[in-house]
């Protein structure tokens, strides 16, 4: 990427015909905002994505934004990309769709930085974030939506900074607009400590924003990030985590579906040496795939929104190969799906015994698994990033399931489903209570329910790192 100065302002209004439609439609959002910036300073992808180059958002531009003194708002930088949404109309990036239909992936990114003392130019790292955001979205197909989390596990800026992770909102100025090839709307970057994402993970993001907004340190009304922020949203009101978080989690549960895991599962009802259409998953073994059909299912359901319902429902058992739906996953770190539509030919078994294996950082979040979504009638996918396999938790209130109370291990292809009653599940929260720690224990650790046939391990990295290898 390089930086330049575009000819955005007065001197190309006249030349507006020359521009790409879709990129004048942002432009002019930008000066609605910012009159008198006309030139702002801006990163470009030195080869166009399509031309064949690595970064798919062809600029970045970035603004000086005074805040707003009424608002108690900080002066910072406001990066604004282009390039997630069609910007020319030709199909040499994105398909048209329509004119009432989202334009691209039907957003542009934006982030906005605290400015330090004495700063005259905006950081540049910020853009090189947003590339990566992009990369990720062009890569799976899978697009963000308000409320998402972020898991990335490093300082935003490779500092020493606790900002490690991110959450999406609708940026506070500007607006979704209408351009010739479809509607683009401007999701904000907001960056967050662990404590910050895990409380959204374990409630919902919405919520974790809104407690933000209410505390200048941590962003804000406007959510501006402040990578020096020392301290959490828990630090600074330690009433917020059991008053508001706990609270939430116990009244609403988590809209979290679904994660990628470090994970896997074995059948322990089936001789060893037994191979016919298995699809468990042995350490050391390599996994047979779905089809090809099943493969799309499974993306396509994770597409889909957060859930707001109150009973959460699988789709039907169908061979039939449906629409792409409109809307997205339920966040950055699910890339599989909690539904996915078995394939004809592939026969669901019946289990009477399983043994599932999960690395420390997937199980931490069985806790949140079982307390927020299963006691709220909901499912929660752990879906493995070293393959097809997935093993999907559903409590009894969840439609559409092929386990059942009769068989609750129920087996499609490397797709798990185990059903849990309520009672179960208090009885596993009790027993898995030391997962809620976050803190790193001694490996491997086990937890057997032999009366319900079932066994979990939590186990080193290196197990499932070396898995496929």
């Amino acid at each position: 990427m390089d930086e330049v100065r575009p000819n955005s302002g007065a001197q190309a209004h006249g030349l507006s015909s020359l521009f790409p439609p879709g990129l004048q439609a942002i432009y002019g959002e930008c000066r609605r905002l910012y009159p008198d910036q006309a030139n702002p300073l801006q990163v470009t992808a030195i080869v166009k994505y399509w031309l064949g180059g690595p970064d798919p958002l062809d600029y970045i531009s970035m603004y000086r934004n005074t805040g707003c003194s009424a608002q108690d708002v900080h002066e910072h930088w406001h990066y604004v990309s282009f390039g997630l949404s069609d910007l020319y109309g030709d199909n040499r990036v994105h398909e048209f769709t329509g004119i009432d239909k989202p334009s691209g992936f039907g957003f542009e990114l934006t982030f906005r930085l605290k400015r330090e003392m004495g700063e005259t130019a905006p950081p540049t790292w910020p853009a090189e974030l947003m590339q990566g955001l992009a990369r990720y979205v062009f890569q799976s197909e899978n697009t963000f939506c308000s409320g998402d989390h972020i898991s990335w596990h490093n300082p935003l800026d490779n500092s020493e900074s606790r900002i490690q992770h991110m959450l999406l909102t609708e940026d506070p100025q500007m607006h979704p607009i209408q351009t010739p090839f479809g509607t683009v709307s401007f999701l904000q970057i907001v960056g967050v400590c662990a404590e910050e994402l895990q409380a959204a993970q374990q409630w919902n993001g919405q919520g974790i924003l809104e407690l933000m907004r209410g505390l200048r340190v941590a962003g804000g009304p406007w959510l501006i990030t402040d990578m020096r922020r020392g301290e959490t949203i828990f630090d600074i009101d330690p009433h917020l985590q059991q008053e508001r978080v706990d609270h939430g989690i116990e009244t609403e549960g988590s809209n979290l579906s679904g994660v990628s895991a470090k994970c896997v599962w074995d059948d322990l009802s089936r001789p060893p040496d037994d191979d016919e259409d298995s699809r468990s998953i042995c350490i050391g073994s390599q996994p047979r795939r779905l089809s090809d059909k099943d493969t799309e299912q499974i993306r396509e359901t994770l597409r889909k929104g957060l859930e707001f319902n109150t009973k959460a429902a699988l789709p039907p058992i169908s061979s039939q190969k449906h629409d792409r739906p409109q809307s997205r996953k339920d966040s950055l770190e699910s890339e599989s799906s909690t539904t996915i539509v078995p394939h004809e030919l592939v026969r669901t078994r019946q289990l009477e015994s399983v043994h599932l294996k999960f690395n420390q950082e997937s199980g931490t979040l069985l806790p949140l698994c079982l307390r927020g979504r299963l006691l709220h009638g909901r499912h929660f996918t752990f879906k493995s990033i070293n393959g097809d396999t997935a093993i999907t938790f559903v409590s009894t209130g969840v439609e559409g399931a092929f386990a059942t109370e009769e068989h609750p291990y129920a087996a499609h292809g490397p797709w798990l489903q185990i059903l849990l009653t309520e009672e179960f599940v208090d009885q596993m929260l009790g027993d898995l209570h030391d997962l809620n720690t976050h803190e790193d224990t001694k490996l491997p650790k086990e937890y057997s329910w032999s009366e319900k046939n079932l066994k979990i391990s939590i186990l080193p990295d290196s197990v499932f790192d070396n898995l496929l290898q």
